[in-house]
């Protein structure tokens, strides 16, 4: 049965959001699992939770491709040590340091081409407009023009389409979403500082631990801090 269902490609960083892409992927598609490395901090880690979900999902077709270009033009501070990762501060508008410039864009280009290589039908990635730091590739439009570029841009022949099923969700209903699905995010890896334990003080931890928190339910991976928020409620 699997064999006869369309192609996708996932696009999974290992963190909760393409977990959860994943497992809402998986109820249509077959499945092709893209993981990309750029020589982030956590790079070994993120590697270990996309092989663990991919596992879990019994994906056989998986690529692992390497983009340390984007280390070396810099500009972040999840691949450059002398630029801050800042502390959390989930009130902030402005775009974090943490930000790696038009990262998207070069996933994306790896996604569209392997894609159109293996005859998928969809590329799907897990981003997310609430709750993602302000990334300015995570906006609807830019998922919108970017399927407009796939589409003067490969053969007449390929049907490929973005799909971003996460974009409008806020992260505890994510968190609320996986359990409903059954997605392992107890596999996932959200932390920008640490692989061992997750640090608990960056944006992605903060961000991940109060939506765990608003939808009622722990995190079970370990964290060195896990701060306390004073919930809002969550609608």
């Amino acid at each position: 049965m699997e064999s006869n269902r369309p192609k996708a490609v996932v696009l999974m960083s290992g963190g909760m959001d393409s977990c959860l892409t994943a497992a809402i992927a998986a109820q249509q598609f077959q499945l092709a699992a893209l993981h990309i490395s750029y020589g982030q901090l956590t790079e070994a880690r993120e590697r270990q939770a996309f092989q663990e979900i991919a596992e879990f999902y019994q994906i056989r077709q998986r690529l692992v491709i390497e983009q340390p270009y984007l280390a070396r033009i810099g500009g972040s501070a999840l691949t450059d040590p002398r630029i801050p990762l800042r502390e959390a501060n989930l009130e902030a508008t402005d775009i974090p340091t943490s930000y790696v410039p038009f990262r998207n864009a070069h996933f994306l280009a790896a996604a569209v081409s392997w894609g159109e290589v293996i005859g998928a039908e969809k590329i799907f990635i897990g981003a997310v407009e609430p709750d993602s730091s302000g990334y300015p590739d995570c906006r609807p439009a830019y998922y919108r023009i970017f399927n407009e570029l796939i589409a003067v841009g490969t053969r007449p022949e390929t049907r490929l389409e973005i799909v971003t099923p996460l974009i409008q969700l806020r992260k505890h209903e994510i968190v609320k979403k996986g359990i409903e699905l059954g997605a392992p995010l107890h596999l996932s890896w959200s932390c920008y500082r640490s692989s061992e334990k997750a640090c608990g003080t960056c944006d992605s931890c903060a961000l991940r631990l109060r939506a765990f928190e608003q939808a009622g339910v722990e995190d079970v991976i370990p964290y060195r801090f896990r701060p306390k928020f004073h919930l809002h409620s969550a609608v």
